[in-house]
């Protein structure tokens, strides 16, 4: 007889095992959705953070942001939320091409640089180029946008969707001009 209890408590033990893991899942639905969605936190925040890219002991790059983050998971990236200023310099270490915009990211994995909101980029010429946001692809040394362009010369200022250019911004493409408008010089005579 205590043989034929044991066995049927062995049978009826996994049952109530699991009928209380069933009963017991249970969350407290605002617990869930603040663990769900509480924000991607940075590993590495600095402020007031200055990077110099070198090669062959020449400056080439050198980046100035005042707060950087730097977020790890399926891809790595770095933002620059409060923007960030970007000088590029020439071979007897001037400044040849300089790019400020109010929010910056680094897209690590993919080696790219995303540039928006109030892109500004001038060139060793003094050309200057307006846009809202603008990719640097590093590893072809390219920048390119789709958005609305401004570029300002000394003659004229152009205007037009999506721009191509080499990374120090002095040979480029609108893709598709809008507008042109010559400037003046101060006897209204073209500057041409």
């Amino acid at each position: 007889m205590i043989r034929r209890v044991s066995l049927n408590i062995i049978k009826v033990i996994p049952t109530i095992f699991f009928a209380g893991i069933l009963c017991s899942c249970e969350n407290d639905i605002e617990e869930v959705n603040a663990l769900s969605s509480k924000k991607n936190e940075p590993i590495r925040r600095g402020k007031n953070v200055e990077l110099i890219h070198s090669e062959k002991a020449q400056i080439k790059m050198r980046l100035t942001a005042p707060l950087m983050e730097e977020y790890v998971g399926e891809k790595n990236y770095t933002e620059m939320p409060l923007g960030i200023q970007v000088n590029l310099y020439d071979s007897l270490q001037n400044v040849s091409t300089k790019l400020t915009a109010n929010y910056a990211i680094h897209k690590t994995s993919e080696n790219i640089m995303e540039a928006k909101n109030d892109v500004v980029v001038i060139n060793e010429k003094g050309d200057k180029l307006n846009t809202e946001h603008l990719i640097w692809l590093q590893d072809s040394s390219k920048i390119y946008t789709n958005e609305f362009v401004k570029i300002t010369t000394k003659d004229e200022i152009i205007m037009g969707e999506g721009l191509q250019s080499n990374e120090d911004f002095t040979k480029y493409k609108i893709l598709k001009i809008k507008g042109t408008i010559q400037l003046k010089d101060e006897e209204g005579v073209n500057n041409k």
